[in-house]
């Protein structure tokens, strides 16, 4: 295995999980920012106020993009497993 084709397969790899988590991710900051902005509106500081919306709004991204995120990681697990015998050379 030379160095760019482990560099390649990293930056893949990188590249997947970026883009499996970002759903995720989008949604808890959405929900995180308008929290804070109520809670900087009504002077409310509640910790359960801001942790659980956020858990509730990552928990939606999940149901919503969960089928997309599977099948975007089954093509490059497939993809993997199917070019070994081409990063065994």
């Amino acid at each position: 295995m030379s160095p760019d084709f482990v560099i390649n397969i990293s930056v893949q790899s990188l590249k997947t999980a970026f883009l499996i988590s970002a759903p995720m991710l989008s949604f808890g900051l959405v929900a995180g920012l308008l929290i804070s902005i109520f809670q900087a509106v009504t002077q409310i500081n509640e910790m359960t106020l801001s942790i659980i919306p956020k858990i509730i709004a990552v928990a939606v991204a999940l149901v919503i993009f969960g089928p997309w995120m599977i099948r975007h990681m089954m093509e490059f697990t497939t993809n993997i497993f199917i070019n070994i015998p081409n990063y065994i050379k």
